[in-house]
């Protein structure tokens, strides 16, 4: 009974795993399709309730590629060329430099051979002979340690460094966009591919991917004319007030008879004091005070207030009675989560919701999750108030690097800046000891240090990064800000949604073809037997999806080659295994004596024949790229699912079958004796 049941466990628990692992791809499209239905403001009510669901439902789902959704194919090269030449210093190029970068170019345009490799030789053939030396166009921050050698050493970090920078840019810019699940990575020295899902207007995107990056300072605003405006937006979004300008710093709320419910779903939220009113949330659970509040509060229930008092940020709530109470002047931000992010972003960007902000008033969020607290969860992000005109642009950066404190060993960014730079920067830090200023990128708050003192010669000193990582990632913004590498289309293809569809339909037919075929001769030729040989391919294919989908992968038309090419290898195994069976049934065994001896003696061919498929499959996901790698990543997927299935859940089928009674008999394919058992 125990076997018996283990055998049943063999084959039932693959068939759950895999329509687990399957579900999140069902339902996601389900949501997306209700979503689609509904007008916008129902999906801002409906991005409310379920927005956070559906968005770690996509995480799970399976990923269709860019051959079957449509969009854009790009490889950009980063124009390391132009960076050689602008890290020159300008006073020292001559028209013998000028030729050296001039001959570089033109190798670098025939040739995939690193950029500095070309520059150094070309260096040597046409400037050397003129008595010429990396030293004569190039300087370093160092004076005292300056050599070709550190020379050169700098332009390999600055040429490595010149690709992240671009990536951290792109790939802003890319979710930015809003297309969803694009493909970014790095190719060689100077190049990078991406692949972007859904994208309709090519050329916005060809601006978007080109376009210089912008770095700009920026202080905090201060006022309490924003929390004022936050709740006209409010009011107006819940259907309570017309929209207002609040243009003027002494903005008030429409409706000051109104008052602000409790917070239900944070925290940090205020009981209210005032008991002459009646409690409107009284008698409610959690849940429906919360949905209560989202209703009646669409806009102010998306984030959460921080004002700074003293030293410290402490929570308060966004309400008439409490607005007058704090200082004037002080300095606020807020605290959302990923989906309500976006959902602000959207409602920031609509333009009746601009005009009711201050009109130096400039709200943006924080491009990387902040550190959690007691009172938040893990992935919150920061939203600002910005000044909307910057202190200074990121054109005034020369350099930057991520290093440790060596008084505290925590990690650091120090930052360079040109003689014009250090000097505006010398003015606004000291004007502004004590506030923060917000370093952006693309709109994007990367960091918000505080000025502790007046920072003068141009080089600063920021604190804050919680680990090595983000001080890296601060290196590269703050390098972003002056790109002198700009990068430049070279490939493109569109793949239009029509031609998307066109493939899927083709694929899925093509693959119940050959699914269809296979069942038909199978089924034909070893009757019973390969009834069970298409119940185990139905799992491998479940089970392929299944962990395609579990590992984060994305399908597309060579990886739907490679599933149907697993059919074929999986039943290959079995008709080993089969022929094998008959074979015995031919030399007079029993029908169980000849599946024992036929499972025995098939296993080593099957697993040397998977085994260099699977090798071969590995070989083409670590030497290629794009479609190469989603059909060798289906393939090695289906080899091993293969072999699961052809042997252990084959036998367990067939055990099964046989155990339902000591005369069972299964069939594969010819007349078996009436004695046989």
């Amino acid at each position: 009974m125990k076997g018996k049941v283990g055998k049943l466990l063999t084959v039932i628990v693959p068939i759950v795993l895999a329509v687990f692992l399957l579900y999140p791809t069902w339902r996601a499209q389900q949501m997306a399709a209700e979503r689609a239905a509904l007008d916008s403001a129902a999906q801002i009510q409906w991005d409310q309730t379920y927005g956070e669901e559906f968005r770690k439902e996509k995480l799970r789902a399976l990923k269709l590629g860019l051959d079957l959704r449509g969009g854009m194919y790009v490889t950009l090269e980063v124009d390391v060329v132009r960076l050689l030449e602008e890290a020159a210093d300008r006073a020292s190029v001559d028209e013998t430099f000028e030729r050296v970068i001039e001959e570089t170019r033109r190798q670098a345009e025939q040739s995939d051979e690193d950029v500095l490799d070309i520059f150094l030789r070309t260096f040597d053939q046409i400037a050397r002979p003129q008595g010429k030396s990396l030293v004569t166009y190039y300087e370093l921050v160092d004076v005292r340690d300056i050599s070709e050698e550190r020379i050169v050493d700098r332009l390999k970090r600055d040429i490595n460094e010149a690709i992240d920078q671009a990536l951290e840019v792109i790939r802003q810019r890319i979710d930015k966009f809003g297309v969803t699940e694009p493909t970014i990575q790095k190719q060689g020295t100077r190049r990078i591919l991406l692949e972007l899902p859904g994208v309709q207007d090519e050329r916005e995107m060809r601006q978007l991917l080109q376009t210089t990056a912008r770095l700009e300072f920026k202080l905090l605003r201060r006022g309490n004319d924003v929390l004022y405006a936050f709740l006209n937006i409010d009011r107006y979004l819940a259907g309570k007030t017309a929209p207002s300008s609040t243009d003027t710093a002494a903005a008030k709320p429409a409706d000051t008879t109104a008052s602000v419910a409790p917070r239900a779903d944070t925290a940090t939220a205020a009981q209210r004091t005032d008991t002459a009113k009646k409690d409107p949330y009284a008698g409610l659970s959690d849940e429906e005070k919360v949905a209560k509040f989202r209703r009646e509060h669409p806009f102010l229930s998306l984030f959460v207030g921080q004002v700074l008092i003293g030293e410290r940020y402490q929570p308060f709530d966004i309400a008439e009675e409490v607005i007058p109470k704090l200082p004037s002047d002080a300095e606020f931000y807020f605290l959302t989560n990923e989906d309500n992010k976006r959902q602000l972003q959207a409602l920031l960007a609509r333009p009746d919701i601009r005009r009711m902000l201050p009109a130096d008033a400039e709200i943006a969020f924080s491009a990387k999750p902040e550190r959690g607290t007691e009172n938040t969860p893990n992935r919150t992000y920061a939203m600002y108030v910005l000044k909307r005109d910057p202190e200074l642009t990121g054109d005034v950066v020369t350099d930057a690097y991520a290093t440790f404190d060596q008084m505290t060993n925590r990690p650091m960014v120090l930052m360079y800046m040109n003689s014009e730079g250090a000097e505006r920067w010398a003015k606004i830090t000291g004007a502004n000891i004590g506030k923060r200023i917000a370093i952006v990128l693309d709109g994007e708050v990367y960091s918000a240090p505080v000025v502790r003192s007046k920072i003068t010669g141009g080089s600063s000193q920021i604190e804050g990064m919680a680990n090595v990582e983000e001080a890296k990632l601060l290196q590269i913004v703050l390098k972003a800000g002056a790109l002198k590498a700009p990068v430049k289309i070279i490939e493109e293809r569109v793949v239009g949604p029509s031609l998307g569809e066109d493939s899927i339909r083709s694929g899925i037919s093509a693959s119940m073809i050959a699914f269809a075929l296979v069942v038909l001769f199978m089924v034909t030729y070893y009757s019973m037997g390969g009834v069970v040989a298409v119940i185990a391919m139905l799992i491998n294919v479940m089970l392929n999806l299944g962990v395609l989908a579990g590992f984060g992968g994305t399908l597309t038309l060579p990886g739907i080659a490679g599933i149907i090419l697993t059919l074929a290898i999986a039943v290959d195994a079995n008709i080993i295994i089969f022929e094998r069976i008959r074979e015995e049934l031919h030399r007079g065994r029993s029908l169980r004596a000849s599946i024992d001896e036929g499972f025995r003696h098939a296993l080593p061919p099957i697993i040397d024949s998977h085994a260099t498929t699977f090798l071969t499959g590995l070989i083409l996901f670590v030497l290629g790229y794009g479609p190469i790698q989603g059909f060798a990543t289906t393939l090695m997927i289906g080899i091993l699912s293969t072999l699961f299935t052809s042997i252990i859940v084959s036998r367990a089928i067939i055990d099964l079958w046989l155990a339902r009674s000591p005369q069972a008999r299964i069939s594969f394919g010819e007349v078996l004796p009436a004695t046989q058992g």
